[in-house]
């Protein structure tokens, strides 16, 4: 019996893994990595559904997931190693290395050092600046092959074992999907709401505090001190 199609965003990826299979896998990974805006952990969770559909084969997908990742974050060190800042500030945005996303990586580096290699594959934005990031701030090659090696085995591993497990049971999985993807889709939007809201309050009290005081609000607090 045929497998039924791969729900929301992961079927937009469909034609690819059936046209190019790992190589689509190892190669969207390994851009990913060093700040190309591809989705790498898209497709990997949906060649990882294609796993446990039988499409593919589970243990090929982690290792080309797992070696593209690591390869992907060493061309990143090397760019922020041998390239430095310069480099980055030139060409950084049209990989979406904006200066403040760097700024915003490059403390979150300095907060928590090496472990943040390992944990940066599960944060966005962290996990294509990461390597960069580490070549910056002059972290020795061999240290940061270690933990980011680990970080690319424990991504891949989660994502893979769940996609898989998923994809196994993709036969009752999608009818549910297709049966409640309009309260998800509600959910979400009212979340999103919820985010854009607080972020629009703090910035409007943010710049309300940087505002200097009024001449007229000063007279009176004058007049009033009289």
């Amino acid at each position: 019996m045929t497998a039924p199609p791969l729900p929301g965003i992961l079927a937009d990826l469909a034609p690819l893994l059936d046209h190019w299979g790992y190589a689509a896998v190892g190669t969207l990974i390994f851009l990913e990595d060093f700040g190309v805006p591809v989705p790498g952990e898209t497709v990997l969770i949906a060649a990882a559904v294609y796993a446990g559909t039988g499409r593919l084969n589970v243990v090929a997908v982690a290792v080309i997931a797992v070696v593209a990742a690591v390869l992907g974050d060493n061309v990143s060190y090397a760019i922020g190693r041998y390239g430095g800042q310069r480099l980055v500030t030139r060409y950084g945005r049209y990989v979406l290395l904006t200066p403040e996303r760097v700024a915003k990586a490059s403390g979150f580096f300095t907060r928590h050092g090496g472990k943040v290699i390992t944990i940066a594959r599960f944060v966005e934005g962290l996990r294509q600046a990461n390597g960069i990031i580490a070549g910056l701030s002059g972290m020795p090659w061999h240290r940061f092959l270690l933990f980011n090696t680990l970080g690319a085995v424990l991504w891949v591993g989660a994502w893979v074992t769940l996609g898989y497990l998923a994809g196994n049971h993709i036969d009752t999985l999608y009818p549910a999907i297709q049966r409640y993807e309009l309260f998800v889709l509600a959910a979400l939007a009212v979340v999103l709401a919820v985010v854009v809201g607080r972020h629009l309050i703090r910035r409007r009290a943010r710049t309300a505090a940087a505002s200097p005081p009024s001449p007229a609000r000063d007279e009176q607090d004058t007049t009033s001190a009289r």
